[in-house]
């Protein structure tokens, strides 16, 4: 949702949602500091999926639920 608003389009959430699960590049372009407005990790289209992400957040000083 942050995103989309900072693109000044509040309601293409599921467009940008869209571009970051296709993102061709990750962790360089870093989609994994993507989260759900709930909290939680959501999904990473990345090698290594969900477990991958966790871990660069991790090696990030992060601070995950």
């Amino acid at each position: 949702m942050d995103v989309a608003k900072a693109i000044r389009k509040p309601l293409a959430v599921r467009a940008v949602a869209n571009a970051i699960g296709k993102n061709p590049y990750p962790p360089k372009i870093p989609c994994h500091r993507v989260i759900r407005s709930d909290g939680s990790l959501g999904g990473y289209s990345g090698k290594g999926g969900i477990q991958q992400k966790r871990r660069l957040l991790r090696s990030e000083k992060v601070f995950i639920k």
